[in-house]
């Protein structure tokens, strides 16, 4: 859809379903078979390549894999997260590409106002309480960047269940959870997050790379403490 330059809408429109339809084979939903015929030529693309679980070639918890994050539209992120129920958790280097979305911390107020928990995990080192003045610039960079997203967040800190924490592990993905959808964005040395893959995972039976990337979420949110106080 990206590369087609196509909106949930505008594939709703030439399949004749709903665009929430759409959305669900985002999710990994997979379509009917006469879906699957008129999606195969519209994007181009092949439907042994596009579903492979239907020959059974595709492990059963992965949904699907993005070239880099930024084939993944808006619209998807901001769906994937209002889907949630009870769970939205976040560990990133950066997750401002989220929080400078205009409907995003609304959504995750809404969410939080509907009783779902938000945990919010934001990498700042050890030395985020120092003046950015002693800090190295890459430092300094991701800590300017955690201050940023703290203030974007700061409207839900007094809900309950909602929760901002930092930490100085070493990330080798960002983890995207809404309950038991799971966004794994790799990292790679000398490539921007924004262009690395991203792996979409759901909770199946079977299936045992969700489980593992959760536990590294629950390990990661277990070592960081809750929000410092930075200085300026």
């Amino acid at each position: 859809m990206y590369g087609a330059n196509l909106t949930e809408t505008d594939v709703a429109a030439v399949v004749a379903v709903d665009p929430k339809t759409v959305r669900n084979w985002l999710h990994g939903q997979l379509p009917q078979a006469r879906h699957r015929a008129v999606l195969t030529k519209l994007l181009g693309i092949k439907e042994e390549r596009t579903w492979p679980e239907l020959n059974g070639a595709r492990e059963p918890d992965l949904v699907a894999v993005y070239p880099r994050r930024t084939a993944i539209m808006p619209e998807f992120w901001l769906s994937l997260f209002e889907s949630a129920a009870s769970d939205i958790g976040i560990v990133a280097y950066d997750p401002m590409f989220l929080l400078q979305g205009t409907n995003f911390v609304q959504c995750l107020r809404e969410k939080r106002a509907a009783g779902t928990r938000v945990r919010v995990g934001l990498w700042a080192p050890g030395v985020a309480t120092a003046a950015l003045g002693d800090l190295d610039a890459e430092t300094e960079m991701r800590v300017a960047n955690a201050r940023s997203a703290v203030s974007l967040l700061q409207p839900l800190l007094p809900y309950d269940g909602f929760e901002i924490r930092t930490h100085d592990v070493v990330l080798y993905n960002s983890l995207y959870r809404a309950d038991d959808q799971l966004l794994v964005n790799q990292h790679a040395h000398g490539i921007a997050a924004a262009e690395s893959p991203v792996f979409h995972y759901r909770r199946a039976p079977g299936g045992h790379l969700f489980r593992s990337y959760l536990a590294s979420f629950e390990t990661i949110w277990s070592q960081a403490e809750s929000l410092p106080t930075f200085r300026h």
